[in-house]
């Protein structure tokens, strides 16, 4: 038995990182910075919303039920995949964005861990990009290999001559 097979029992073993469900804070996070905004820009007062900002609100909270993602979802906001349609998102994201300052201000650590959040899927997105492009420069090299070989020709392609007696 080496020193590693000793070090192996003694340690813990790595345990799989746990899905946690994101979306009861996601939709916190929404509903407080659509109130901010709609409070900032629409004049309503005190976390009440117009019926603008109402009917979109819904229509989001609707969505996020629903997501394809499922508890694993990445944070609206930076989503590849929206699920609200085109203008309901373009709507969405003006919202949270403008709503990002203000949610600073009064809501500070929901604000960072939304941000950090971000962050995350912002990396995860990168790396993802990284695995993909070196699997196509592989597909790349294969192909101009294949190419390469079925373009060579072969040493004893020539046919032989005969002679004649």
């Amino acid at each position: 038995m080496g020193i590693l097979d000793k070090l192996k029992k003694i340690l813990p073993k790595r345990k799989e990182p746990e899905l946690k469900n994101n979306v009861p804070k996601e939709r916190e996070n929404i509903r407080k910075t659509f109130g901010l905004y709609c409070n900032a820009n629409h004049g309503t007062e005190g976390g009440r919303l117009c019926p603008k900002c109402t009917a979109l609100l819904t229509t989001v909270m609707l969505k996020i039920q629903r997501c394809p993602y499922g508890i694993a979802k990445p944070i609206c906001d930076a989503c590849e995949t929206p699920c609200f349609g085109e203008v309901p998102t373009k709507e969405f994201r003006a919202i949270m964005k403008s709503g990002q300052k203000k949610m600073l201000l009064s809501h500070p650590l929901m604000a960072v861990r939304h941000k950090i959040a971000s962050l995350g899927v912002e990396y995860a997105k990168i790396q993802r990009d990284k695995k993909s492009t070196n699997k196509q420069k592989e597909q790349e090299e294969k192909v101009k290999s294949q190419i390469a070989s079925a373009t060579r020709s072969p040493k004893s392609s020539k046919p032989k001559k005969r002679r004649k007696k």
